[in-house]
């Protein structure tokens, strides 16, 4: 016989960011307690609404699995006498197990005879094993942010006022903090009974939706979907597609109802962003646009409840929505009364950070940074003058009324002054392509002067905290420097651009020290960067499908160009499969370890006496500007073959030519030619990362 369990956790309200990685971590609990426990079960459901957490197990064994023990006891030598007889020793060894001292097994421990009982411990009913583990279960949901409440030992994202635990139609008792557990609920906040009884488990999810709560997260959300689609294809129209929106909405609402609110043309004339951002970011609103992405004067909202008044909770939420455009055109209004350039002096009153200055400091550092990327790049004057101006302009937006009130508006804003302004559309996309990406799947700039700005303002953040110690630990990174760092890998690769890492973060740290006179040990923060850097580098070529081990070897090589660096470790990823690998790793560990003893890679040819190390030197010559060659030209495969050709004359070399003879002349002439191998080696890669398999 089978069974279903019920566990529904209600709370206060949990955040909507909270509930997709809680209710993974809910179901991997569940699968987790019932392999530790032994238990057998067909699947598990786990649900979300803002007011409850739900777990529903399908198919669980009535009891665990038996579990067969085999108790070692004493020495075989101290078990019995002489005669062959029980000793006291095994007569309490098999009372202490439940059994006769005629039941004991021998069998072999490290070279002696040993008594042993094979015991059979009988499984628990799923009754017990539930009433035990699932109120530690509870106790072990982690979230971003949790709390205290009413004296309770433990912490929870808001507070538990309920939870109903039910097996088939049985309650399932147990003590938690003295929180009520039982077979009674909630329905929904205003709509539903206060106190519904769930009989057995397969009523639960019917008699809620009589209560107006919808517990399945992916129904919630096709009612969200489909509804605002019906809505707005009514209009002519699309909603404005937001998939985190559309995630927050799931899980902010029980009951979800879709209406259909209008706002005044006039505030159509803003830009698109500036009625858009308070939609989304503040109202939670559904913008609305035609077939060509143009704003209509709609949205969509999304209510926690049903039909009832619609009409009054349309207009009240057109009411509020009214007002914040309101004051959106008001702000726009007075923003655009002077050009975006007189907004800079006004940063002098914003603190970038107490130490690192202000955020006018930051421009003009930012001036300096763009100017030094665009040099190196080569780009056109036309591109470096207008990431200059870029830059100069990238912050003054936040002086601005609109900023100062809607913060996520920060570039987009500058962006449409700048134009407003007369500044070209490169500056002005730029201003607003610096602050990219601003989170993981956010889209990069696709402007060169914008890919300059943006890392050179990423590289002044993450120079200057590291500068003054402020640098991630565990889960805490207050200025994003993480993110940071791989927008500036991403915008590398995305826009193939060859720059020296190491050189920039020293100029940005050089910055610093000269403007600002900051006191810090300049090559050891310089080092600290570059191995943040690189363990950023790492993770994201490891997801990109790049072995770890190849990613190793080719990160060991000391580079800081992250485009050659993958470039490299793509091609060495597909090298890597070559039947020779083992035997060549064997031979670049030979060479890499011996190499460490030299204390030159002086060779002088005079001293090289051997015909192997005479063949081994020419074709070192012959290799070296091969791959020197190879590598100049970034034809990565080329030079990794050139290893297999090296394979042979250097195992020629080991088996024929003593290296660490008396002639201390002779000897570091060998070892030095060993130090120029090992060197070209590496310069290509360091084989002894990689893992055979």
């Amino acid at each position: 016989m089978t069974y279903k369990y019920l566990l529904e956790v209600g709370v206060e309200e949990i955040p909507a960011r909270f509930m997709e990685q809680t209710i993974s971590q809910i179901k991997e609990k569940f699968e987790n307690l019932f392999k530790d426990e032994r238990i057998d079960f067909q699947d598990i459901k786990v649900y979300g609404t803002p007011r409850r957490l739900v777990a529903i197990i399908y198919g669980l064994s009535e009891k665990q699995e038996d579990l067969h023990e085999l108790v070692k006891g004493p020495a075989k030598k101290i078990a019995y006498d002489k005669d062959g007889n029980p000793t006291k020793a095994l007569i309490g060894f098999s009372k202490g197990q439940g059994v006769n001292p005629e039941d004991v097994i021998i069998k072999e421990y490290n070279g002696e005879d040993y008594v042993y009982v094979n015991k059979v411990v009988e499984g628990k009913n799923i009754r017990e094993v539930l009433k035990d583990k699932v109120p530690a279960l509870i106790k072990s949901i982690n979230f971003p942010k949790s709390m205290r409440w009413g004296g309770k030992s433990f912490r929870f994202a808001r507070p538990i006022r309920w939870i109903v635990s039910i097996l088939e139609n049985e309650i399932i008792g147990f003590e938690l903090d003295g929180i009520l557990v039982s077979n009674r609920t909630k329905g929904h906040r205003f709509l539903g009974k206060k106190d519904i009884e769930i009989n057995n488990v397969d009523e639960y999810i019917d008699k809620l939706r009589e209560n107006y709560v919808i517990v399945d997260q992916q129904e919630r959300k096709n009612l969200i979907k489909h509804g605002c689609d019906r809505l707005v294809k009514s209009k002519g129209g699309n909603i404005l597609e937001d998939l985190e929106l559309l995630e927050e909405l799931t899980y902010i609402v029980e009951y979800p109802t879709p209406l259909l609110g209008r706002i005044k043309e006039e505030y159509l004339k803003l830009p698109m962003e500036v009625i858009t951002t308070p939609m989304k970011e503040h109202q939670r609103y559904y913008p609305v646009v035609d077939d060509k992405g143009r704003l209509m004067p709609y949205f969509v909202a999304v209510r926690n409840g049903n039909e009832e008044y619609l009409d009054v909770v349309t207009k009240g939420n057109e009411k509020v929505l009214e007002a914040r455009l309101e004051d959106a055109k008001f702000f726009y209004n007075e923003d655009i009364k002077k050009p975006l350039e007189d907004y800079v002096e006004g940063l002098k009153n914003i603190v970038f950070q107490d130490k690192l200055g202000t955020m006018y400091e930051k421009t003009i550092r930012l001036v300096e940074l763009a100017e030094k990327i665009s040099e190196y790049l080569e780009v056109g004057e036309e591109t470096k003058k207008d990431a200059k101006r870029a830059a100069y302009l990238s912050k003054a937006d936040l002086v601005t009324k609109m900023v100062y009130e809607f913060t996520e508006l920060q570039g987009i804003m500058g962006r449409e002054y700048g134009k407003m302004s007369g500044e070209n559309e490169i500056v002005s996309l730029a201003i607003y392509e610096h602050y990219l990406p601003r989170f993981a799947s956010d889209e990069l700039p696709t402007t060169t002067a914008g890919a300059i700005l943006s890392i050179a303002d990423k590289i002044d953040t993450i120079a200057g905290c590291f500068a003054i110690g402020i640098q991630p630990t565990g889960s805490q990174d207050p200025y994003g420097l993480r993110r940071q760092a791989l927008g500036i890998i991403n915008i590398i690769l995305d826009k193939n651009l060859h720059i020296s890492l190491g050189e920039f973060i020293d100029y940005a740290l050089s910055i610093y020290k000269n403007s600002k006179g900051l006191e810090f040990n300049k090559e050891k923060v310089r080092e600290e960067i570059l191995d943040f850097f690189k363990i950023r580098i790492k993770n994201l070529f490891i997801e990109k499908g790049i072995r770890y081990d190849v990613v190793d070897a080719v990160i060991s090589t000391g580079l800081d160009n992250i485009t050659e660096l993958y470039v490299r470790a793509e091609e060495f990823n597909k090298w890597i499969d070559k039947e020779e690998l083992g035997e060549i790793i064997a031979a670049f560990n030979r060479v890499a370890k011996l190499a460490k003893k030299a204390s030159s890679d002086i060779v002088n040819e005079d001293l090289l006496i051997e015909d192997k190390e005479r063949d081994l030197y020419r074709i070192y010559i012959n290799t070296k500007d091969k791959v020197d060659e190879y590598l100049r030209k970034r034809e990565y495969d080329k030079a990794l073959d050139t290893l297999i050709d090296l394979k042979e004359p250097i195992d020629n070399f080991f088996d024929n030519v003593m290296v660490m003879v008396e002639d201390e002349d002779i000897k570091n002439n060998r070892l030095g030619l060993i130090k120029r191998i090992s060197d070209m080696m590496f310069s290509i890669c360091d084989l002894s990362k990689i893992v055979m398999k």
